[in-house]
């Protein structure tokens, strides 16, 4: 019944097994990946015929990870799986950025890839696994696919490159890169690095790229047993087209990307593209003519080939620029008067307006994951309006792209941080992008590193992020140095690297082509770094380290610990002191597990009336200290006192006052506020206050006054 065809590797220490045959057997390519006791299952189909209409490759990348396959429920009310989470978009990203580009051109049949993780040992981490499932039932499905892939997680521990650590040995990691390619190159970098040199970063790149090769290898022996014949792909000839278009607007083109400003550039370029459709539209009652969208991708080859070229010949940029200049830079900060912090930065035509917030432990964000509900104190929302490029268009919620873009500037800030003990709030970052010509997601790092600076967020370090470019023809190769959105979009790389004057916190780059090599890698990230260090000097203009006191809106945090087994008596039964407290007072509590007490409030008074509350709670009072209490009820042998937090003491009525007192009610009355001394315990425990022994203006402790006073003179030397 089932013709099942398997290989297995013994990789990184664990066994990496793939096999085909046995499920999901309707689709074009499927593969049960697993290694450890992680499983992922990875269908491909393409459509039979190509969608028509279109000009560019309709895959679509869909990963979802399965509760049960950690044995757990979805947490909340609903107990299915509703969509895709934000790690499942960051990992169908992941998967699509290395098999996109080793599409067959032309390629125009609907190709969708569902990956699903059926079994999770907590140790394997599923993402690469499901990287490599993916590109062995591409490579079966018999699509023009032009792989396989390989892929693989590096951490960097104790000094060593580790392949494919376990979730736990990520903890004593100084990095987290995942690198997938081919057998030739690499093809997408994606990384967190705790401010590592440029040497270790490629380093872990290349030592990645040489431990998947046995990987590929497996695909390609499983491929021999079990591919799919290869789908036939029609190749059109394009040339007459090309050669018509050449003469039409060439050098209109020419014109066009020899104009700096982007508006009036694109002006330029829309009207050769209005040229070009009108010359072929007037061909339209021809049956033999060209679909318009066919004449449009001619067009927009051209277009790069012009760009391309001209970069090559003369060193020169579309804006003028050398390869390795950064466009002029602005950065501004506290510019919105009522944030805890906020920052403007401004790189040629790309603007991100960046926003800090500080909130409390009831601020952060808890995560459904299938390693548990975890909770993160650290979130980064990127928003990238219509508006931020001269264009309209449907608002709704953040797309794939801002997601990512909004990781990648999250991994950045990430590793500068302080820790939660040493700075115990919850960070959120806005990205408002306001202005867009290349790499806003570098942006957003620099403004989301001002911001933070400027709400007092005592950062490590200052971090910049730069976006690179490559223009690759032959063995002629440009880097480009903070890519303009056209050069990213008619180029061979985006490559985005961020960090401090000490080393890399982010490292990111999809390739466009079939992979670069060491040398290319080698080069761009020594001019990375020249830039970087330039944006950093530029941003010091504005703030060089966190502000020494937090906004005046922001909310103060204070921090105590308390002992485990007090934490039931400060919450009380159903919540109810800790409610109390915070009614009466206005502050904010947080009690964690472990007996870490956050009080939080913009009001300093309401802080400390918290913090004494609970420390009353936790605490035994001290004989001999003096106290301020509140009269409770008045009885004729005396007062009793509310003193300390939940305890009330007895002032007898010898000791009200220094006088005879005849009757209590002729010194206090119930809610009175008085000062008292504690002065020991009765034989049954009972608190034994004195009213007398305190002035009650003053507070001064009269006993200790009296004692110093009566004694000879220099006894108290």
């Amino acid at each position: 019944m089932f013709n099942i065809h398997r290989e297995e590797i013994d990789w990184g220490g664990r066994k990496l097994v793939l096999e085909t045959g046995r499920a999901a057997r309707q689709a074009d390519g499927a593969v049960l990946a697993t290694y450890g006791d992680t499983t992922v299952l990875a269908a491909v189909v393409a459509a039979k015929e190509p969608k028509p209409g279109i000009d560019f490759l309709p895959l679509t990348v869909n990963y979802q990870e399965k509760f049960y396959a950690a044995g757990r429920i979805p947490g909340g009310y609903f107990k299915r799986e509703r969509g895709p989470t934000e790690r499942d978009t960051l990992i169908s990203r992941l998967i699509d950025r290395p098999i996109r580009p080793l599409f067959a051109d032309g390629w125009r049949c609907d190709t969708q890839i569902t990956i699903n993780v059926l079994s999770h040992d907590l140790e394997n981490d599923p993402d690469v696994v499901a990287m490599v499932a993916a590109s062995a039932a591409l490579t079966l499905s018999g699509a023009p696919f032009q792989g396989p892939i390989g892929a693989a997680r590096v951490g960097f521990i104790n000094n060593e490159y580790v392949l494919n650590p376990q979730i736990d040995e990520m903890k004593e990691s100084s990095l987290e890169l995942v690198v997938a390619g081919t057998a030739d190159a690499v093809l997408m970098v994606e990384s967190e690095a705790k401010e590592l040199p440029e040497e270790v970063m490629l380093g872990s790149v290349m030592f990645g790229h040489r431990h998947f090769q046995p990987v590929i290898d497996m695909i390609i022996r499983l491929a021999e047993k079990a591919a799919k014949e290869p789908r036939e792909l029609k190749l059109i000839d394009n040339s007459a087209i090309e050669k018509k278009i050449a003469s039409l607007v060439e050098s209109d083109l020419r014109a066009a990307y020899s104009i700096r400003e982007k508006q009036q550039r694109h002006k330029a370029v829309d009207a050769a593209k209005v040229k070009v459709k009108e010359a072929f539209t007037l061909a339209e009652d021809d049956k033999d003519a060209p679909a318009i969208t066919r004449v449009m991708g001619v067009f927009k080859e051209l277009e790069a080939r012009v760009v391309r070229n001209s970069i090559l010949d003369t060193g020169k940029r579309i804006d003028g620029r050398d390869g390795k200049t950064v466009r002029p830079i602005v950065a501004e900060v506290g510019v919105l008067p009522r944030t805890h912090g906020s920052a403007l930065f401004t790189r040629g035509e790309t603007q991100a307006m960046c926003v800090a917030t500080l909130g409390t432990g009831e601020d952060e964000q808890f995560i459904d994951a299938l390693t548990g509900t975890y909770k993160e104190r650290f979130l980064l929302h990127y928003n990238f309006p219509h508006f931020s490029v001269g264009e309209t268009g449907r608002t709704g919620a953040p797309g794939r792209r801002e997601i990512g873009h909004g990781k990648l500037a999250w991994r950045s800030i990430h590793p500068i941080l302080p820790a939660a003990h040493e700075f115990p709030y919850t960070l959120r970052i806005v990205s408002e992008i306001w202005e867009s010509n290349g790499s806003s997601s570098m942006a957003t790092v620099c403004g989301a590193s001002l911001a933070l600076m400027d709400a007092g967020v005592p950062l490590r370090r200052p971090v910049a992020g730069i976006a690179m470019g490559l223009i690759l023809e032959g063995k002629k190769f440009a880097v480009l140095s903070d890519i303009l959105g056209d050069e990213d979009h008619l180029g061979d790389m985006d490559f985005k690297v961020a960090g401090t004057d000490t080393g890399i916190t982010a490292l990111q780059m999809d390739i466009k082509i079939a992979g670069i090599t060491e040398e290319i890698m080698k080069v761009a990230l020594t001019q990375a770094k020249d830039g970087r260090l330039h944006i950093l000097g530029e941003m010091a203009k504005a703030l060089t380290t966190a502000r020494p006191e937090l906004g005046e809106h922001a909310p103060r945090i204070e921090v105590i610990q308390i002992p485990v087994d007090k934490i039931r008596e400060v919450i009380g039964t159903g919540g109810k002191v800790i409610r109390e407290i915070v009614e009466k007072t206005g502050a904010k509590i947080n009690v964690e597990d472990n007996g870490t007490v956050k009080v939080a409030s913009s009001n300093g008074e309401a802080i400390k009336a918290a913090m004494n509350w609970i420390k009353t709670i936790v605490s035994e009072p001290e004989v001999g200290t003096i106290y301020d209490g509140t009269v409770v009820k008045v009885v004729d042998f005396g007062a009793f006192v509310n003193f300390f937090g939940p305890k009330d003491g007895l002032v007898h009525i010898s000791h009200l006052a220094p006088r005879r007192v005849n009757k209590t009610s002729d010194v206090v009355k119930e809610g009175d506020k008085v000062k008292v001394k504690l002065l020991g315990f009765d034989d049954r425990g009972k608190v034994k206050l004195s009213m007398k022994a305190v002035d009650q203006q003053t507070g001064e402790d009269l006993e200790a006054k009296q004692k110093t006073e009566g004694e000879p003179a220099g006894a108290a030397e």
